[in-house]
């Protein structure tokens, strides 16, 4: 069985996509791209460019937002204009004519790939996709699981807790997507440890659901700031020993990989060993555009992680189809599936499936506490 532990459906993002308002949508998704691995052109010639012009240097929460008439474009890409010039950024592949994602695309991507399963994840930028990753669950349960969407910062307060019980109970969801660097949206106000945040990490431990964590750098963006969060992280997960945990997208290379092989600080080696845990590998979103196909550098990573956590703790992943602007869905898993000759057929199995099947409870009922 293939799983993918980490792809998107979502409604046109022209629109609020789940999110009270368009605007508040249009801000998640230019916060997004402020630092993003896709490229950047300017649309009057297709020079390259960057994205330095979609915030305030030094203020790293919403409000350093710069007011460039960010707007979203068509096949695949968002727009910006600034001292006249328009620019664009293929965040999405060129072939998305409109930015939409159904469920049936994800579903005839996986049928093309040979991929039995998927984890619906949930970003502020695709959109609070809480009740569409559920009707999606619903509508396909053999192939489709759906997490839910928080107000990250807030996610401790009543109202986020009554919607978690709500996505839990009523809409059979199986976990909850939590990006550290959706606390921009408050200006980063306090750590994942803080007192306030305690309700969030206890009500996710009680219920048994998983947390899928996506960790940021901000508001430093540097590997202090990673390692910042990681270190609260760490603190939080001292209290809850029964927090099951998805870490989601791989280790970043530019941290703890410079030499082209990891090393981890002690602080990040003891939240990979808690126990339960599992962490992605899903290179091609962010080394695709810079490595060429099979990615001997992302097998080499593979290896490290092996080694050093074992093929139990890891689990693939595609980002679909926000990987498919660098190759397609089914090269994201044949580096993995067709290559790695270090890995034994049985981690192979763990890795693209066995693993995450078993971490979500694929093919069981759905928690109902």
């Amino acid at each position: 069985m293939i799983v993918d532990c980490h792809a998107h459906v979502f409604a046109h993002w022209i629109g609020s996509c789940g999110h009270p308002t368009r605007e508040m949508h249009r801000r998640y998704l230019q916060k997004v791209v402020t630092r993003t691995a896709a490229s950047t052109f300017r649309l009057r010639d297709g020079a390259r460019a960057d994205t330095a012009a979609l915030f305030r240097a030094g203020d790293e929460g919403w409000s350093g937002l710069a007011d460039v008439d960010f707007r979203v474009g068509r096949f695949g890409q968002l727009e910006f204009t600034h001292d006249g010039e328009d620019y664009a950024i293929q965040y999405m592949p060129v072939g998305m004519q409109e930015l939409a994602a159904p469920p049936e695309l994800m579903l005839a991507q996986m049928m093309n790939a040979g991929v039995d399963h998927c984890i619906l994840q949930a970003g502020g930028g695709y959109g609070a996709m809480t009740e569409m990753n559920a009707f999606a669950a619903r509508q396909y349960p053999e192939r489709m699981t759906g997490l839910m969407h928080v107000d990250e910062a807030l996610a401790a307060e009543p109202a986020q807790l009554a919607a978690i019980d709500h996505g839990v109970r009523v809409l059979k969801l199986r976990g909850l997507y939590f990006n550290v660097d959706g606390l921009s949206r408050h200006g980063f106000p306090w750590p994942l440890d803080a007192p306030r945040m305690e309700p969030l990490w206890d009500r996710l431990e009680r219920l048994g659901v998983v947390l899928c964590i996506e960790f940021g750098a901000g508001p430093s963006y540097d590997r202090a700031g990673y390692l910042a969060h990681v270190a609260a992280f760490g603190r939080v997960l001292a209290r809850h020993a029964d927090l099951r945990v998805h870490l989601a997208m791989s280790p970043p290379v530019a941290y703890f990989a410079r030499d082209g092989r990891y090393e981890f600080p002690d602080e990040l080696l003891r939240v990979y060993r808690h126990e339960p845990l599992v962490l992605e590998v899903v290179f091609p979103i962010t080394y695709g555009g810079i490595w060429d196909y099979p990615y001997p550098e992302a097998q080499a990573l593979i290896a490290d992680l092996r080694d050093q956590l074992g093929a139990g703790r890891l689990v693939w992943g595609s980002d679909m189809p926000n990987v498919e602007r660098f190759c397609t869905y089914r090269q994201s898993l044949d580096y993995v599936r067709r290559y790695c000759p270090f890995l034994t057929a049985r981690e192979k199995d763990q890795i693209l499936g066995d693993t995450c099947a078993a971490f979500y409870g694929l093919g069981q009922t759905a928690p109902a506490s």
